[in-house]
Parts: structure tokens; sequence; C-alpha cells
């Protein structure tokens, strides 16, 4: 908040009230401690939190704790619906949801209609990519912003303190020692902060005052500048593929997403993508199945504007897409609303809300094959 006010000191977003998307105490796991509680760490905050925020924000806090989405997403349309809300933040993808419903109850066409006094996104957990264009379409840009956190339940680490560069400002003042690894480095040499070099991309260890030590977060990271060190999410080191040798990762694929999806009027709520292995009648391909917001005209059309962005993005894919000698051309699958959903209630602790996500891509078919056997297809 502080990064933000300092960018934009008119701003009036204390004049009415924020709506922050949170997740709940709802686990797997039961303590036998009482003074225990497990949870999902936007729960833990929210829990936590000063009481004096709770004046300028919605819904309360019972409500912010419900476990269950279908009891909480009406609970939370209604608590907001009629608030001036000038501020929200979570999940890009989840709060979607919200938004929509809101629009729904207010019968308007865009969010901005219902929330006409609204500024600012603090959005995170995934990257922001494939929805810019429908937040952008949904809201007021004579006034709008769109803010990066990067924050896990191991610290927060970076934040957005420009709104003209998309790039993150490392935090190096919150207990929190940096190391990172350059990806392309067989060696897994083990960086100190001041040897980074911008352009390059790390997985990024921390030692924290929290107990962590050398702490492996599974996230890469790439370096935009060193002065100050500011860094950009490029994925997670186990969310790739490289079925082929073709080394995808997930930034390549967000931004290639994105592009097609401005190419084709289209807009997307979900997607996970993994290979298709050669068989001696075929070669491999990558099979993106997809969940539509706004569904293109043409899918064939979206695919190939897909695999286009992937090769200018990534030379590896493109070698191994050239002539079509390696890798077919990408096969788009559509899937009925709720897909996702559906298969996430089916892993895991089987509730939804912002700290459940959908991986991105992936090496092996085990996720896309249970999807694609709970939909029949």
């Amino acid at each position: 908040m502080a990064h933000y006010l300092r960018a934009n000191p008119r701003s009036r977003i204390f004049s009415g009230k924020a709506l922050v998307l949170g997740g709940s105490f709802a686990s797997e796991l039961k303590p036998s401690d009482p003074r225990v509680r497990v949870g999902d760490l936007s729960a833990t905050l929210i829990n936590r939190i000063n009481p004096l925020a709770n004046r300028f924000r919605v819904p309360d806090m019972q409500t912010a704790l419900l476990p269950d989405w279908q009891e909480k997403l009406p609970a939370l349309v209604k608590a907001s619906m009629n608030a001036d809300i000038t501020n929200i933040s979570g999940v890009p993808s989840w709060f979607l949801t919200v938004i929509k419903e809101v629009m729904h109850a207010r019968g308007v066409s865009r969010i901005s209609d219902a929330w006409p006094n609204l500024e600012v996104f603090f959005h995170g957990g995934i990257s922001f990519e494939p929805y810019r264009a429908i937040y952008t379409s949904l809201t007021d840009q004579a006034k709008m912003h769109f803010v990066e956190t990067y924050n896990a339940s191991e610290g927060f680490f970076a934040v957005q303190n420009d709104l003209a560069d998309p790039a993150m400002l490392l935090l190096i003042d919150n207990d929190i020692f940096y190391e990172f690894i350059d990806i392309s480095d067989p060696s897994q040499t083990i960086l100190p902060l001041h040897e980074v070099r911008a352009g390059h991309v790390y997985e990024l260890l921390i030692t924290s005052s929290n107990g962590l030590w050398r702490y492996r977060l599974g996230d890469t990271v790439r370096v935009e500048s060193t002065s100050p060190v500011k860094i950009r999410v490029a994925g997670r080191t186990k969310t790739f593929i490289n079925a082929f040798g073709e080394e995808l990762m997930e930034e390549n694929a967000e931004r290639a997403i994105a592009a097609a999806c401005l190419e084709n009027g289209c807009a997307i709520r979900n997607y996970t993508a993994s290979p298709v292995f050669a068989t001696g009648d075929s070669k491999g391909r990558h099979q993106w199945l997809v969940e539509w917001l706004h569904a293109p005209s043409d899918t064939g059309a979206f695919a190939e504007s897909l695999d286009r962005e992937l090769r200018r993005l990534n030379s590896d894919y493109d070698a191994k897409r050239s002539h079509t000698i390696f890798l077919d051309p990408p096969e788009i699958i559509s899937l009925p609303a709720g897909t996702f959903d559906q298969w996430l209630r089916s892993v895991g602790t089987g509730k939804l809300g912002g700290q459940r996500k959908i991986p991105r891509l992936s090496n092996t078919r085990d996720i896309s094959d249970a999807i694609l056997a709970m939909t029949g297809k």
C-alpha cells in the first residue's frame, strides 16, 4: 500500500472500502492442540490483521473465512455489490468470478459501473498476463491501476513500486536473505544477490527469520535490473514441458496465451498444458486444455496464433516445430465451464478459493488425463 501511494499520490483509496479475496482454515490436518490453526496464508493474514483495518474493508471476517466457495461466493457478492469499493486484492482468476457475479447482480457491463471509485487491483499468485485484457475491458482506464505482488506462505518477496514498470522491487529489508541459482548453469552454483545479472532467470532460495534455511521455493524469477534489484516471476521449477527438448517455461506460455487471446478477441478463465507423446503413427504435440470466458470464433486460428507466439518467444520450441519435423502443432481442447473447479474439488482438501491454482504446464499427462477422464473426452 505504501509503494502504491508513493507512486500515486492523488489516490483516494481510503475514501472507500477494500475487497480482499482470501482463503480459509479448512485443512486435511487436524492438530490435537486447539491453539494451533492450519489453513491458507490469506486466512491467517485476515484473522490476525490489526482490527483497525476492518473499518476499511469488506466483507466481515466471518464471511471472508468461509471454507465453502459455493456458500462464500454469493456472500461476497451480497457484501460488496453496493459498497464503495476502491481497491481489490486477490488472485486474478478467482477474482474474475466474483467480479462477474457482482456485475450480473447489479445489471452492469463493467465492474467500474458498479464500483465507480475502483482504482487499483493488487494481484498475485498467478501471472496476470492472460487476464490483463479482460480486466482492462471491465474497468475505467482513466483511473484504474494494476499492481503485482510476489507473496507466498514462506514470505513477502517483491512488489511493483512503479506503475509504469511491470518489474517488482525485491524487498531486501524484510527478514529474508536471498540466494540464486542460474537455471542455465549445470553446476548449480549458489549466487548471492550482488552477483545476479539482468536478463538471467534464476531459481530462488531463501533463508529467513521464520526458520527456513536455504529453502528452495520452487519458483524461478527473471532479474530485470540490478540497481535496485527488480524481478518478474518466470514460473515454477517443476512447471514446464520438455518432453521433446523444447524447454517450454511457464513465462513463455503466459505471454503466448495473452497474445493469442488479444489477436483472436477471446479470453480464458483457466488452462493447463501437457505433452502428447509420439506413437508409431504420429509425432508428439502439446495439448492445451482451456476453459473460456469468451471463446474464439475459431479455435484452429487461436491454436495457430498460440503456436506462432510460442515460436517467437522460445527458440528451442521453434527449432522443434520447424517444418513440423519433430513436433506437431498444438492441440486445443475446449472444456465446459466449471471443469477446473470440479477437478480442484477432487484433489487435496477438496475446497475452492484463491490459493487453489491450476498447474499451467506439466511434463507428464497425469493432470490432463485426469481432467479428460472426468469430462469423458
